[in-house]
C-alpha cells in the first residue's frame, strides 16, 4: 500500500515548496584577489562584514578588494543591561527591601537552609 501512495514521485529530488512571496535579504558582492591572478567575488548578507582575507580555490589568501568600512555608518552602541537593571525593570527598591526582609527573617528563624529554595513554602 505504501508503494501506491509514492508512485510517480521521486523522493529527494524535487521541492514542493515554491518561493512565492518570498523575500531575500539584502545582499552585496566582496571582491577577492589572490596572489595567483584569481580574481572572484563572494556574496554576502548586506549586514555581514567581510573578512580581510578569503582563501581561494587554489588554496592561497586572497585579499579583499576595496574598502567597505567607510561605506557603513557606525551604529550607536547601547548600554549594556545588567541583572541588576532588569531586576529593577520589575520590582522596586522598596519592594526588594521587603523580599531581602522576608528572606533574612526566615533564614535567621531556621525556616530556610543554605542552598534551599530560596521561597517559603
Amino acid at each position: 500500500m505504501a508503494d501506491r501512495a509514492l508512485r510517480g514521485m521521486q523522493i529527494g529530488s524535487k521541492s514542493l515548496e515554491s518561493e512565492d512571496g518570498v523575500v531575500f535579504a539584502d545582499r552585496f558582492e566582496a571582491r577577492y584577489v589572490c596572489p595567483k591572478g584569481h580574481d572572484f567575488k563572494v556574496t554576502l548578507a548586506a549586514e555581514a562584514e567581510p573578512p580581510a582575507v578569503w582563501e581561494c580555490k587554489c588554496g592561497e589568501e586572497a585579499e579583499l578588494v576595496g574598502d567597505t568600512e567607510g561605506e557603513e555608518e557606525e551604529k550607536p552602541l547601547k548600554p549594556q543591561r545588567t541583572h541588576w537593571d532588569m531586576l529593577l525593570e520589575r520590582r522596586s527598591i522598596e519592594e526588594l527591601d521587603q523580599l531581602l526582609g522576608e528572606q533574612l527573617e526566615a533564614y535567621r528563624s531556621g525556616e530556610l537552609q543554605l542552598g534551599g529554595s530560596y521561597r517559603k513554602p
